[in-house]
Protein backbone atom coordinates (compact mmCIF):
# COMPACT_ATOMS: atom_id res chain seq x y z
CA UNK A 1 0.00 0.00 0.00
CA UNK A 2 2.87 2.06 1.14
CA UNK A 3 4.61 1.73 -2.23
CA UNK A 4 1.41 2.55 -4.30
CA UNK A 5 0.54 5.82 -2.36
CA UNK A 6 4.45 6.54 -3.13
CA UNK A 7 4.04 6.26 -7.05
CA UNK A 8 0.88 8.41 -6.81
CA UNK A 9 2.20 11.33 -4.87
CA UNK A 10 5.49 11.01 -7.49
CA UNK A 11 2.91 10.66 -10.59
CA UNK A 12 1.17 14.15 -8.91
CA UNK A 13 4.64 15.82 -8.90
CA UNK A 14 5.43 15.04 -12.47
CA UNK A 15 2.21 16.04 -13.25
CA UNK A 16 2.07 19.14 -11.21
CA UNK A 17 5.84 20.00 -13.27
CA UNK A 18 4.78 19.36 -16.21
CA UNK A 19 1.81 21.78 -16.03
CA UNK A 20 3.97 24.34 -14.82
CA UNK A 21 6.49 23.85 -17.97
CA UNK A 22 3.56 23.72 -20.05
CA UNK A 23 2.37 27.35 -18.68
CA UNK A 24 6.10 28.83 -18.09
CA UNK A 25 6.32 28.42 -22.40
CA UNK A 26 2.60 29.94 -22.91
CA UNK A 27 3.73 32.93 -20.68
CA UNK A 28 7.14 32.94 -22.78
CA UNK A 29 4.84 33.06 -26.05
CA UNK A 30 2.56 35.61 -25.05
CA UNK A 31 5.57 37.54 -23.71
CA UNK A 32 7.38 37.10 -26.64
CA UNK A 33 4.12 38.17 -28.78
CA UNK A 34 3.56 41.58 -26.75
CA UNK A 35 7.41 42.15 -27.14
CA UNK A 36 7.41 41.78 -31.02
CA UNK A 37 3.95 43.67 -31.63
CA UNK A 38 5.65 46.42 -29.64
CA UNK A 39 9.01 46.42 -31.62
CA UNK A 40 6.97 46.39 -34.67
CA UNK A 41 5.71 50.03 -35.30
CA UNK A 42 4.78 51.91 -38.59
CA UNK A 43 6.58 54.90 -38.98
CA UNK A 44 4.35 57.81 -41.27
CA UNK A 45 7.05 58.81 -43.57
CA UNK A 46 4.14 61.83 -44.54
CA UNK A 47 5.04 63.45 -41.09
CA UNK A 48 8.88 63.08 -41.11
CA UNK A 49 9.47 66.24 -41.54
CA UNK A 50 7.35 67.42 -38.35
CA UNK A 51 9.05 64.88 -36.33
CA UNK A 52 11.99 65.85 -36.95
CA UNK A 53 11.25 68.98 -36.08
CA UNK A 54 9.16 68.06 -32.94
CA UNK A 55 12.49 66.27 -31.54
CA UNK A 56 14.67 68.82 -32.54
CA UNK A 57 17.63 66.65 -34.47
CA UNK A 58 17.73 64.93 -37.78
CA UNK A 59 19.16 61.26 -37.14
CA UNK A 60 21.62 60.13 -39.95
CA UNK A 61 22.78 57.17 -40.79
CA UNK A 62 26.36 56.64 -42.29
CA UNK A 63 29.45 54.70 -41.99
CA UNK A 64 33.53 55.32 -41.73
CA UNK A 65 33.56 56.13 -45.43
CA UNK A 66 36.50 58.68 -45.84
CA UNK A 67 36.14 61.54 -47.43
CA UNK A 68 32.13 61.52 -47.07
CA UNK A 69 32.09 60.48 -43.44
CA UNK A 70 34.62 60.23 -40.89
CA UNK A 71 35.80 61.05 -37.32
CA UNK A 72 38.19 63.60 -36.19
CA UNK A 73 38.81 64.27 -32.68
CA UNK A 74 35.60 62.56 -31.95
CA UNK A 75 34.00 64.43 -34.61
CA UNK A 76 32.37 63.27 -37.27
CA UNK A 77 33.09 65.08 -40.76
CA UNK A 78 33.22 64.72 -44.18
CA UNK A 79 32.02 65.91 -47.25
CA UNK A 80 28.52 64.17 -46.50
CA UNK A 81 28.73 65.22 -43.13
CA UNK A 82 28.96 68.88 -43.49
CA UNK A 83 26.38 68.80 -46.04
CA UNK A 84 23.79 67.09 -43.59
CA UNK A 85 24.80 69.30 -41.09
CA UNK A 86 23.73 72.28 -43.42
CA UNK A 87 20.40 70.44 -44.17
CA UNK A 88 20.10 70.40 -40.51
CA UNK A 89 20.54 73.49 -39.79
CA UNK A 90 18.74 74.45 -42.97
CA UNK A 91 15.50 72.65 -41.05
CA UNK A 92 16.44 74.39 -37.79
CA UNK A 93 17.21 71.15 -36.65
CA UNK A 94 20.33 69.90 -34.26
CA UNK A 95 21.99 66.67 -36.46
CA UNK A 96 22.82 63.45 -35.04
CA UNK A 97 25.12 60.61 -36.49
CA UNK A 98 24.34 57.21 -36.28
CA UNK A 99 26.89 54.60 -37.29
CA UNK A 100 24.93 51.39 -38.91
CA UNK A 101 25.49 48.44 -40.35
CA UNK A 102 25.66 48.97 -44.06
CA UNK A 103 24.07 45.80 -44.91
CA UNK A 104 20.87 46.99 -42.53
CA UNK A 105 20.44 50.53 -43.99
CA UNK A 106 17.01 49.66 -45.49
CA UNK A 107 15.73 48.04 -41.86
CA UNK A 108 17.06 51.35 -40.16
CA UNK A 109 15.39 53.00 -41.71
CA UNK A 110 12.22 51.47 -41.97
CA UNK A 111 12.37 50.91 -38.37
CA UNK A 112 12.24 54.63 -38.16
CA UNK A 113 15.80 54.96 -35.68
CA UNK A 114 16.94 56.71 -38.44
CA UNK A 115 15.82 59.83 -40.54
CA UNK A 116 17.70 59.07 -43.62
CA UNK A 117 20.97 57.42 -45.11
CA UNK A 118 23.82 60.09 -46.07
CA UNK A 119 26.46 58.22 -46.70
CA UNK A 120 27.85 57.90 -50.39
CA UNK A 121 25.42 56.12 -51.07
CA UNK A 122 24.99 54.27 -54.43
CA UNK A 123 21.74 54.76 -56.10
CA UNK A 124 21.33 50.93 -57.26
CA UNK A 125 18.31 48.93 -58.03
CA UNK A 126 17.84 47.91 -54.49
CA UNK A 127 18.18 51.37 -53.03
CA UNK A 128 15.71 53.23 -55.51
CA UNK A 129 12.99 50.48 -54.90
CA UNK A 130 13.27 49.82 -50.89
CA UNK A 131 13.55 54.35 -50.55
CA UNK A 132 12.84 57.57 -51.50
CA UNK A 133 15.76 58.93 -53.15
CA UNK A 134 17.05 63.03 -53.70
CA UNK A 135 18.54 64.09 -56.71
CA UNK A 136 21.86 62.59 -57.52
CA UNK A 137 24.56 64.47 -56.60
CA UNK A 138 28.00 62.90 -56.82
CA UNK A 139 29.33 60.70 -59.80
CA UNK A 140 31.46 57.73 -58.78
CA UNK A 141 32.64 54.43 -59.66
CA UNK A 142 33.70 51.17 -57.97
CA UNK A 143 37.49 50.37 -58.79
CA UNK A 144 39.65 47.31 -57.90
CA UNK A 145 42.38 47.83 -55.73
CA UNK A 146 45.79 45.74 -54.94
CA UNK A 147 49.05 46.54 -54.14
CA UNK A 148 51.55 48.75 -56.09
CA UNK A 149 53.75 45.67 -56.97
CA UNK A 150 51.08 43.98 -58.99
CA UNK A 151 49.19 46.22 -60.08
CA UNK A 152 49.90 45.67 -63.65
CA UNK A 153 48.90 42.07 -64.00
CA UNK A 154 45.43 43.32 -62.93
CA UNK A 155 44.41 45.94 -65.47
CA UNK A 156 40.93 44.15 -66.56
CA UNK A 157 38.23 42.76 -64.66
CA UNK A 158 38.86 39.47 -66.28
CA UNK A 159 42.62 39.40 -65.35
CA UNK A 160 41.36 40.40 -61.74
CA UNK A 161 38.95 36.77 -61.35
CA UNK A 162 41.72 35.00 -59.88
CA UNK A 163 42.16 37.21 -56.98
CA UNK A 164 40.41 36.81 -53.62
CA UNK A 165 38.59 39.89 -52.60
CA UNK A 166 37.29 42.11 -49.58
CA UNK A 167 33.84 43.82 -49.88
CA UNK A 168 31.89 45.88 -47.66
CA UNK A 169 28.76 43.58 -46.79
CA UNK A 170 25.65 44.71 -48.80
CA UNK A 171 27.63 47.40 -50.91
CA UNK A 172 27.92 48.33 -54.81
CA UNK A 173 31.26 46.54 -54.15
CA UNK A 174 30.08 43.82 -53.06
CA UNK A 175 27.15 43.68 -56.44
CA UNK A 176 30.37 44.23 -58.85
CA UNK A 177 31.70 41.32 -57.14
CA UNK A 178 28.98 39.04 -57.85
CA UNK A 179 28.19 40.41 -61.30
CA UNK A 180 31.40 39.78 -62.73
CA UNK A 181 31.90 36.39 -60.73
CA UNK A 182 34.88 37.23 -57.88
CA UNK A 183 35.78 34.60 -55.21
CA UNK A 184 35.34 37.60 -51.92
CA UNK A 185 34.37 37.84 -48.49
CA UNK A 186 32.05 40.51 -46.73
CA UNK A 187 33.22 42.43 -44.31
CA UNK A 188 31.99 45.54 -41.87
CA UNK A 189 33.00 48.61 -44.13
CA UNK A 190 35.03 49.37 -46.65
CA UNK A 191 37.25 50.79 -44.56
CA UNK A 192 38.08 47.25 -43.43
CA UNK A 193 38.28 46.34 -46.72
CA UNK A 194 41.47 48.12 -47.56
CA UNK A 195 42.92 46.83 -44.16
CA UNK A 196 42.05 42.85 -45.37
CA UNK A 197 44.30 44.32 -48.65
CA UNK A 198 47.13 45.85 -46.55
CA UNK A 199 47.66 42.91 -44.35
CA UNK A 200 47.49 40.54 -47.48
CA UNK A 201 44.62 38.80 -45.67
CA UNK A 202 43.00 39.24 -49.19
CA UNK A 203 44.63 40.14 -52.66
CA UNK A 204 42.47 42.92 -53.60
CA UNK A 205 39.26 45.22 -52.73
CA UNK A 206 36.25 46.82 -54.73
CA UNK A 207 35.75 50.47 -52.96
CA UNK A 208 34.45 53.60 -54.08
CA UNK A 209 36.57 55.38 -56.07
CA UNK A 210 36.33 58.99 -54.21
CA UNK A 211 37.35 56.80 -51.35
CA UNK A 212 40.45 55.68 -53.06
CA UNK A 213 41.32 58.85 -54.20
CA UNK A 214 41.33 59.67 -50.56
CA UNK A 215 42.77 56.75 -48.49
CA UNK A 216 45.15 55.29 -50.99
CA UNK A 217 48.33 56.52 -52.39
CA UNK A 218 51.48 58.60 -51.88
CA UNK A 219 50.79 60.28 -48.45
CA UNK A 220 48.29 58.16 -47.39
CA UNK A 221 48.25 55.33 -44.60
CA UNK A 222 48.22 52.94 -47.89
CA UNK A 223 50.83 54.20 -49.65
CA UNK A 224 51.16 51.00 -51.34
CA UNK A 225 48.49 50.36 -52.27
CA UNK A 226 46.92 51.55 -55.55
CA UNK A 227 43.72 50.83 -57.46
CA UNK A 228 43.50 49.84 -61.12
CA UNK A 229 40.25 48.89 -63.38
CA UNK A 230 36.70 50.95 -63.10
CA UNK A 231 34.05 48.63 -63.01
CA UNK A 232 31.32 50.27 -63.13
CA UNK A 233 29.76 54.10 -63.19
CA UNK A 234 27.39 55.61 -60.38
CA UNK A 235 25.70 58.42 -59.07
CA UNK A 236 25.54 58.93 -55.01
CA UNK A 237 22.25 60.03 -53.01
CA UNK A 238 20.52 60.43 -50.12
CA UNK A 239 17.58 57.88 -48.96
CA UNK A 240 14.77 58.59 -46.88
CA UNK A 241 11.34 56.74 -46.50
CA UNK A 242 9.23 56.22 -48.96
CA UNK A 243 6.29 58.88 -49.02
CA UNK A 244 9.29 60.96 -46.93
CA UNK A 245 8.04 64.45 -47.25
CA UNK A 246 12.14 65.34 -46.36
CA UNK A 247 13.07 64.53 -49.73
CA UNK A 248 11.75 67.41 -51.39
CA UNK A 249 13.02 69.33 -48.48
CA UNK A 250 16.73 67.62 -49.26
CA UNK A 251 16.36 68.30 -53.11
CA UNK A 252 15.16 72.29 -52.06
CA UNK A 253 18.76 71.96 -50.04
CA UNK A 254 20.76 70.90 -52.88
CA UNK A 255 19.81 73.65 -55.19
CA UNK A 256 20.20 76.16 -53.03
CA UNK A 257 23.41 74.78 -52.41
CA UNK A 258 24.75 74.33 -55.42
CA UNK A 259 23.59 78.09 -56.61
CA UNK A 260 25.11 79.88 -53.67
CA UNK A 261 28.36 77.78 -53.97
CA UNK A 262 28.38 76.22 -50.17
CA UNK A 263 28.42 72.78 -52.03
CA UNK A 264 31.46 73.52 -54.51
CA UNK A 265 33.14 74.64 -50.74
CA UNK A 266 32.52 71.98 -48.84
CA UNK A 267 33.85 69.51 -51.69
CA UNK A 268 36.73 71.18 -52.05
CA UNK A 269 37.76 70.89 -48.38
CA UNK A 270 37.22 66.77 -49.28
CA UNK A 271 39.00 66.44 -52.32
CA UNK A 272 35.64 65.75 -54.09
CA UNK A 273 34.82 69.13 -56.32
CA UNK A 274 35.54 67.27 -59.83
CA UNK A 275 32.69 64.27 -58.56
CA UNK A 276 30.34 66.55 -58.34
CA UNK A 277 26.78 66.92 -60.15
CA UNK A 278 26.61 70.28 -62.36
Amino acid sequence: MKRIIALMLALLMVGAVMAACGNSNNTATTETKAADSKDTKTVDASKDLANVTSKGKLVVGITDFEPMDYQKDGQWIGFDADMAKAFAKSLGVEVEFVEIDWDNKILELDGGTIDCVWNGMTLTEEVTSAMLCSDPYCNNAQVVVVNKDVADKYATADACKELSFAVESGSAGQEQAEANGFKFTEVKDQATALMEVASGTCNAAIIDSLMAGAMIGEGTGYAQLTYTVSLNSEEYGVGFRKGSDLTAKCNEFFASAKADGSMAEIAKTYGVQEALIK
